[in-house]
């Protein structure tokens, strides 16, 4: 296979920084985004100073606050985050068509033959550097390499501000050296695995043999084995169409009301089905998903009798859903989320007994026009006022926290739907 040419641009501190360039008074502060530190939720992003205290991304904001007390604590804003992405993408869009995002602050580019049009794949990686400066304020982390691995190991040993080119050839003497953690896909788990089979090296791990890691990690293995040694042939593949959309939302105490929970579902069910208007999508299923005060996790699922994108038919089949659920489990609820699977293109040919569907959708249209205009809160059911008494509009008009990250729906994850909430991670 004739060499490819693949960078992994990362952007440095994304929430942190786009914060910062908004307010240059947290420039050179430990900051953290995530929410209040007195309230439930964890770590979104740290900057290189409050991560000099020990804090980092998915850590609980309460353990944050006490490694690092003069950490200014910012719930954040997903809108200002989103366009920032956007404009992030747009400009690697303009270096080579071939563009996978992996979130909203990083992707890979696949920039085999483009060198070219630049002098040289250095001289190209510098001025994608300049340019999310220039354009944008930010500064971005880039490695090159021959394959996607290795140019993702590569940018995250170049931060921050960085940028690293491994040679052809070279993947493995560059690999050799390191712990095994800097290898994508290698947790903590894995890491305590590895550690008690005494490798702590990715040259170590290069070395041990392909049937003893499968033996030890089953299909797995074959894949840390590849890695290890600088092989990955996966191509650069733009985003694929979106399978399931999914909204959820942590608390910031356990629940047991349901009004509460009835509340917090019919907004994020609101959210499911303004995202499938705007994808011009339909569903024909809804998943309900539950997280218990014990961290039990459940799914219920319910396939419509035909399609729809209606909010209140959302609502309504995820609301059944919860009744069984807490008929059946009497814990307290730590975790909601409400998701829809099974797409399809609007077809449906309404008849003149449709006419309450007919209104239905165009009175759905209508409010998205005013939400899109004014902030999703601009028009509120009554039910979901409920939630004005617990949490507050963000900047961009939705409720913190319960605009909410995506979950996964049967078997296909909604790499579509940016992370959509200040508490995310």
């Amino acid at each position: 296979m004739a060499s490819r040419t693949i960078m992994h641009i990362d952007l440095d501190a994304f929430f942190v920084s786009v914060e910062q360039v908004l307010n240059p008074e947290l420039l050179g502060k430990p900051v953290v985004v995530g929410g209040r530190p007195d309230r439930r939720g964890v770590v979104a992003a740290a900057s290189y100073e409050a991560r000099a205290s020990g804090l980092h991304s998915g850590m609980p904001l309460a353990t944050a606050v006490r490694l690092c007390p003069q950490a200014i604590f910012i719930e954040g804003s997903f809108p200002r985050y989103r366009d920032a992405s956007k404009k992030f993408m747009a400009i690697l869009a303009d270096f080579s068509p071939l563009l996978e995002p992996m979130g909203l602050d990083e992707a890979y580019l696949d920039v085999t033959g483009f060198e070219s049009l630049h002098g040289s794949i250095h001289q190209m990686a510098l001025t994608i550097k300049q340019r999310v400066k220039g354009e944008l304020h930010l500064n971005a982390s880039i490695g090159v390499a021959s394959c996607k691995v290795i140019a993702k190991v590569a940018s995250d040993l170049s931060k921050p501000d960085g940028l690293i080119e491994v040679p052809p050839g070279e993947e493995q003497a560059f690999l050799a050296p390191l712990p095994i953690e800097k290898l994508p896909g290698i947790g903590k788990k894995t890491k305590q695995k590895l550690k008690g089979l005494g490798i702590k090296t990715l040259s170590q791990l290069s070395l041990m043999p392909l049937e003893a890691l499968k033996s030890h990690f089953g299909a797995f293995g074959e894949m840390l084995h590849q890695s290890a040694n600088g092989i990955d042939d996966r191509p650069v593949s733009p985003p694929a169409e979106a399978k399931s959309i999914s909204r959820e939302t942590t608390f910031d105490r356990d629940i047991g009301e349901r009004p509460m929970l009835e509340a917090t579902l019919r907004y994020l069910g609101e959210r499911v089905g303004s995202d499938l208007r705007r994808r011009d999508k339909q569903t024909k299923t809804v998943t309900l998903k539950l997280r218990y005060a014990d961290f039990t996790t459940i799914t219920r699922s319910r396939t419509l009798p035909q399609a729809t994108d209606a909010d209140q038919v959302i609502y309504d089949t995820g609301a059944a859903l919860l009744r069984g659920a807490l008929a059946t489990e009497k814990q307290l609820v730590r975790l909601i989320g409400i998701g829809v699977s099974n797409l399809v293109e609007p077809g449906q040919q309404l008849t003149m007994l449709d006419s309450r569907d007919r209104r239905q959708e165009q009175l759905n249209r209508a409010i998205d026009r005013i939400r899109n205009r004014y902030g999703f809160t601009a028009i509120q059911t009554w039910r979901t006022l409920r939630l004005r008494d617990i949490f507050r509009p963000s900047d961009g008009g939705d409720y913190t926290p319960p605009d909410a990250k995506p979950f996964e729906v049967g078997t296909a994850k909604n790499k579509h739907l940016y992370i959509e909430s200040p508490n995310m991670f």
